[in-house]
């Protein structure tokens, strides 16, 4: 019974890894390394989440369970120590600027809603936001850039309006490490947690809707309604964060600050060799 359940979790993964490995070979990226990254994840993981009493895994209950040598088992703990495999997403000025226009007071009108901002001014206007939130980046390169990746518009006096919340990263790879880091980490930590049958909270949220009959000449339409759809969900979900944030961000000594994340996904699948069925 047990390698029946064992050989199922495995071809579910088996069609999992599939994009991962298109992902990976397009990025030059071959086995070897990827076989690497996957013993550091599970020594990692054997490491902190199987200790006894509290205490941290031992090199041989780590050998014993992913079924590397004590030697490996060492040596991959020595590169996790020093922070080899360590990935750090950072958030784009663009990224900021457009949360804070949408977060801070200053920059918000009578409705709550980003302002239409005025270009320059000490106060209440694009420039101040910018020199507040955009780093080193002059207020009016940044407008350029706002513009053409279409997140605001500009009227014939100079006012800037948001008219997307969001931006995506330039290049292919920061898109992909972006995507990885705020979409499938989440996804998959939730799958993680709502198998474990010694989990102490209840279940998260962990919705899909799914149709097998929509015809090829509509999917275009049913494309375009998710993602007006899909982003009208997800700002309502960043309107929800910020209103949490708020509460607390004058306490300097507030050190209880914990990542949250929804997410909300458009799949479709033109495979007819089919790994899996819905």
């Amino acid at each position: 019974m047990q390698d029946d359940i064992q050989r199922q979790v495995l071809g579910a993964f088996l069609v999992v890894l599939k994009p991962i490995a298109r992902i990976l070979l397009r990025f030059g990226i071959g086995f070897r390394e990827f076989s690497e990254i996957a013993k550091t994840a599970f020594v990692d993981v054997a490491s902190s989440d199987f200790g006894l009493r509290g205490r941290p895994t031992n090199i041989s209950r780590v050998a014993v369970m992913t079924g590397l040598t004590r030697k490996e088992v060492k040596r991959v703990r020595v590169k996790i120590s020093e922070g080899e495999h360590s990935v750090v997403v950072r958030t784009t000025p663009l990224c900021e600027v457009l949360h804070r226009w949408n977060a801070e007071i200053e920059f918000l009108d009578s409705s709550g809603r980003a302002a239409v901002l005025p270009f320059a001014g000490e106060s209440g206007s694009f420039s101040s936001l910018v020199k507040r939130f955009g780093g080193d980046i002059p207020p009016g390169a940044m407008r350029t850039e706002l513009k053409r990746v279409g997140a605001v518009e500009e009227d014939d006096k100079g006012n800037l309006r948001v008219v997307r919340r969001s931006v995506t990263p330039q290049g292919t790879h920061e898109n992909l490490v972006a995507a990885l880091a705020h979409s499938v980490y989440p996804l998959l930590s939730t799958v993680a947690h709502n198998i474990d049958p010694e989990r102490e909270e209840g279940t998260w949220a962990q919705l899909t809707a799914f149709s097998q009959s929509v015809r090829s000449s509509d999917i275009p339409r049913v494309r375009r309604i998710s993602f007006d759809r899909l982003s009208e969900v997800s700002e309502s979900f960043d309107d929800l964060f910020i209103a949490y944030e708020s509460l607390h961000e004058t306490d300097p000594t507030d050190n209880d600050r914990n990542t949250i994340a929804v997410g909300v996904f458009y799949f479709e699948d033109s495979d007819d060799n089919h790994d899996f069925s819905w």
